[in-house]
């Protein structure tokens, strides 16, 4: 899909994640061999956006340091205080600017959403010519979101929260996602003139939407028929719903590129991973961080690889390495554990290299 280069994307990254219980800012949690913070920022980078910013808080040392490492082009901006996704837009806007053009806003917390489905919305946002484009989708159940009103036309009419909500309008399915397109200019404008009369005191996009639309401009919608895609992540039983996602989409693509994957539900293979056509993968196997597998080899059930290389033909069964290298056409014994720098040279394929690793340590049995 082409589309416009926007002139930013803002991701917004400064809450404080409390329901994770932990010491790790929530945007860090991995997901699948990376920071969620670092699979939204892929999708983003799929937009070119001239400026890619991120908004920081909670745990900004942390964050501000994961980015200088692994995406220093990113300009970071400081939410002093958590007043709210429109004082986060507002604080971009007095700090570093906008620029013109098509401004999109999403969250660090939002790993499963895809690059194609924020080409999509900058697309519908560019063709209906709009002040503002909202993400919104169907949920089954759509407790928890705002709900988008639409007129007796279909248009956009507003959007309702949940707790504002009249009995009827929670029947409705389409909820609004807090993913956004807006046009630079208005929304800078828009950001100043935000109320605080809610329950938190705090300043919100959704807020943006309303004024936008009582001033006479255009505000549009676009619908992606996959709800996961805008689930937020905001505890570990989310992150862990969220990694099943991620994992499968993962699988998938894989098996559609000529690997064999015995038994998906119980195969980890994180984004880092490649692996070669006609590579199988055997049950309870877990690929990650920069795992390599070449054409032919067999892997599995039971390998547990990191860092590793394994080359044509090999074959692994029961085996745990780490940074470890395995030769083309090598078999290596059950249970054997491949200790960092590791290196089986290639031999013919079949031949065994018994006792090449360090064996496993084995449980005592009673």
């Amino acid at each position: 899909m082409t589309v416009s280069r926007p002139a930013a994307v803002v991701i917004l990254a400064a809450g404080a994640g409390t329901r994770m219980k932990s010491q790790l800012p929530k945007v860090l949690h991995p997901i699948c061999g990376a920071a969620m913070l670092d699979h939204v920022l892929a999708a983003a980078r799929e937009l070119s956006p001239a400026e890619l910013i991120v908004v920081v808080g909670h745990g900004r040392r942390q964050v501000a340091a994961h980015l200088a490492r692994y995406a220093p082009d990113v300009h970071v901006v400081v939410q002093e205080r958590q007043g709210g996704t429109g004082h986060a837009v507002r604080t971009v806007t007095e700090t570093v600017g906008l620029g013109l053009g098509t401004v999109v806003v999403t969250y660090g917390d939002t790993p499963l959403l895809r690059g194609s489905t924020l080409a999509a919305l900058v697309s519908g946002h560019d063709a209906e010519h709009a002040a503002a484009t909202a993400l919104t989708t169907l949920l089954t159940d759509p407790t928890g979101y705002g709900r988008i009103m639409r007129d007796d036309g279909g248009a956009f009419a507003g959007i309702v929260e949940e707790i504002d909500a009249t009995p009827e309008q929670r029947t409705v399915t389409e909820i609004n996602s807090g993913v956004y397109a807006f046009e630079s200019g208005l929304v800078a404008d828009a950001v100043k003139r935000l109320p605080t009369d809610n329950a938190k005191g705090e300043e919100y996009l959704t807020d943006v939407v309303a004024i936008l639309r009582a001033e006479g401009h255009h505000v549009a919608t676009v619908t992606i028929p996959d709800g996961d895609e805008v689930r937020g992540v905001n505890d570990r039983a989310q992150l862990a719903q969220a990694r099943r996602i991620l994992n499968a989409r993962i699988l998938d693509r894989w098996m559609r590129a000529g690997v064999t994957i015995i038994d998906p539900l119980t195969t980890l293979i994180d984004t880092g991973v490649i692996l070669e056509p006609d590579v199988e993968i055997g049950p309870g196997t877990q690929l990650t961080g920069s795992t390599v597998v070449e054409a032919g080899a067999y892997v599995g059930p039971g390998c547990a690889l990191r860092d590793t290389a394994v080359g044509k033909g090999a074959a692994l069964t029961h085996v745990v390495g780490v940074s470890a290298s395995v030769g083309a056409g090598v078999t290596v014994d059950p249970f054997t554990y491949l200790a960092p720098g590791t290196g089986l040279p290639g031999s013919k394929p079949g031949r065994s290299r018994s006792g090449a690793g360090r064996p496993a340590r084995k449980e005592a049995q009673a």
